[in-house]
């Protein structure tokens, strides 16, 4: 196993779940994965939300993505434990308002002043299957 494998685990099941805290408190929920590659594992959201306030005050992540197989013996995850980068970045935040223009429909008003990217670029990836129920901890990792 490899980090280009892991990308394009992502890249094919692009519908994650994103693990953060408040306070004491963990928060979890679905979120679309923008794109991977070699620097990391890329998302966007929106400074008024709260998911991106959490990111500000703890930017340690576990982020959860599945194959969702028909059949579950071919059921497959893959869990990155990492640490967000909130990025600066305006060609990546105009690219991404450009993949991503039916957000400014759904909001009901422009997004430039409140889109937020950010993206892993470090931590610790591995994958499960339903093989693996008590095995995890012996499961391979990759650090990246």
């Amino acid at each position: 196993m490899d980090l280009q494998e892991c990308i394009k685990f992502a890249s094919e099941n692009p519908v994650c779940f994103l693990a953060t805290s408040e306070g004491d408190q963990p928060r979890v929920r679905a979120l679309l994965m923008w794109f991977a590659n070699e620097n990391g594992f890329y998302f966007a959201t929106m400074s008024p939300k709260k998911v991106f306030k959490q990111l500000q005050s703890n930017p340690k992540v576990e982020l959860c993505f599945y194959n969702n197989a028909a059949d579950l013996k071919d059921a497959k995850m893959m869990r990155i434990t990492g640490v967000v980068d909130l990025l600066e970045d305006e060609e990546l935040k105009n690219k991404i308002l450009q993949d991503r223009a039916f957000l400014a429909d759904l909001v009901g008003r422009p997004l430039d002043d409140i889109t937020e990217v950010f993206r892993i670029n470090r931590g610790e990836v591995y994958f499960w299957t339903m093989a693996d129920i008590l095995k995890e901890p012996e499961l391979e990792r990759i650090k990246f």
